[in-house]
């Protein structure tokens, strides 16, 4: 988030240095707290994966991720008009969090500490396992071990799963990545890759908007822990919007939310998570 420096809010330059020394510097992030705070928020989420994040033909926005950040925001004070959703691509989430471009990130962000060199997270508030998508006639992919061989298995740059599947299960796979998912699976559908890899709730919802065409296949072979992404060194931030998590889970609002979205599916509403004190 930049800086605000406008007088009506009065906040001096000592203020702003103050902050931003504490969200680690730059002079570019302030804490989330602070644009709730004026009423608004923005918010990086997925525009491609259907029952998580997705921009619908009329610009609304619908999915778990996008019902999870809908109500931290309320929680925070920022009713749902005055939030701006930003496309928010797997290989930018960080940086846009860095240059302060988003406030936090709700888009099947997975926590690992490799991230949190960059960014703190919040949460989780859910987790899912990578799998595996395939053309629905498919027989010979049922689990990562099966793409050995030179099959082609597609995820997106930035993110980690088709780097995992080649270093531990099938190392002459052969690796092509696209910038979204959307992109994978259309790949997947006119033959150019044998495979899509990613979460397998991400997955579902593919699946389920090709119905009779694509597949889910295998039992999930990792653990991703979904977090919000938020400024590093933004503690409060993330305590709060902890809370909040933690809230929706008890409020039965987080197992509607998955119904209503993820539902559709066919995939299993899972145990809630316990968010992370860290």
């Amino acid at each position: 988030m930049k800086i605000n420096r406008s007088i009506r809010l009065g906040i001096g330059v000592a203020a702003i240095a103050v902050v931003a020394s504490a969200c680690g510097g730059g002079g570019e992030q302030t804490s989330a707290l602070q644009s709730a705070s004026e009423g608004t928020l923005t918010v990086g989420i997925k525009y491609d994966q259907p029952g998580l994040g997705l921009r619908n033909p009329d610009g609304s926005f619908t999915g778990f991720d996008v019902e999870v950040a809908k109500y931290v925001a309320d929680k925070l004070g920022v009713e749902p008009q005055n939030i701006t959703f930003k496309e928010s691509p797997s290989a930018q989430r960080e940086t846009l969090i860095e240059n302060g471009e988003v406030d936090f990130v709700a888009a099947t962000y997975s926590i690992t500490d490799t991230r949190k060199e960059s960014v703190d997270f919040a949460g989780p508030y859910f987790i899912a396992g990578q799998s595996l998508l395939v053309e629905a006639g498919n027989t010979d992919i049922t689990g990562p071990e099966s793409l050995s061989g030179g099959k082609k298995l597609c995820s997106v740059s930035g993110s980690t799963p088709a780097q995992t599947v080649k270093e531990k299960y099938a190392q002459d796979v052969q690796l092509q990545e696209f910038d979204t998912y959307s992109a994978c699976v259309e790949a997947l559908r006119n033959g150019a890759v044998d495979a899509v890899t990613t979460d397998d709730i991400i997955l579902a919802g593919y699946a389920a908007q090709y119905p009779g065409e694509l597949k889910v296949v295998g039992e999930p072979f990792t653990e991703e822990r979904y977090g919000i992404g938020v400024a590093k060194g933004d503690a409060e931030a993330r305590a709060k919007i902890n809370d909040a998590i933690d809230e929706m889970i008890a409020d039965g609002s987080w197992e509607r939310a998955f119904n209503d979205t993820v539902g559709a599916s066919g995939y299993q509403i899972p145990t809630p998570p316990t968010v992370d004190r860290y």
